[in-house]
């Protein structure tokens, strides 16, 4: 299958599944989100003492908590997208071929689809594909992730030799 673009690194899948990009993420990006999630309520922190609202105690709480909140889900969806971009193949992927690589192997072993079994009608799984494809791409507009298994997935060749397909 050809792959959706021009990518610089081998496209692992072009709509991978939430769960598998959860269980993809490096500690970069754990590190990632994790600072972007501390940045707001520091920044909060930071502006109440270097410009005084007068307003410190709980007001000042429920806007670091709020900030908190903010920061957690921008920096998620940060990680989610790079991760995405991996699997994509525009940033460097060999650890995921690799993973993925192995994933395969264990569940070819099993007897189990690479990509789940999905109770949806094709038609739907087409759908879903369609929506969900390349969805990380706009995440500043609207945050949309795949929660469907199903067989379009734009993989390029070599991801997985020929001889374990």
């Amino acid at each position: 299958m050809r792959p959706l673009h021009n990518a610089p690194y081998p496209v692992i899948d072009t709509d991978p599944i939430f769960s598998r990009v959860i269980r993809y993420f490096r500690w970069t990006d754990v590190g990632v989100a994790a600072a972007l999630t501390a940045l707001g309520p520091g920044f909060m922190y930071w502006m109440e003492r270097y410009q005084p609202t007068g307003n410190g105690g709980k007001p000042l709480i429920r806007s670091m908590k709020f900030a908190g909140g903010l920061g957690a889900t921008v920096g998620f969806m940060t990680a989610y997208q790079l991760v995405s971009a991996r699997f994509w193949g525009l940033t460097e992927n060999s650890r995921e071929i690799k993973m993925y690589r192995l994933e395969y192997a264990k569940l070819k072993a099993q007897g189990k689809p690479m990509h789940g079994v999905s109770t949806l009608p094709l038609a739907m799984q087409r759908t879903s594909a369609a929506y969900s494809t390349g969805a990380f791409l706009n995440f500043d507009v609207f945050p949309w992730f795949n929660f469907v298994n199903h067989p379009y997935h734009g993989q390029s060749e070599g991801v997985i030799p020929e001889n374990e397909k």
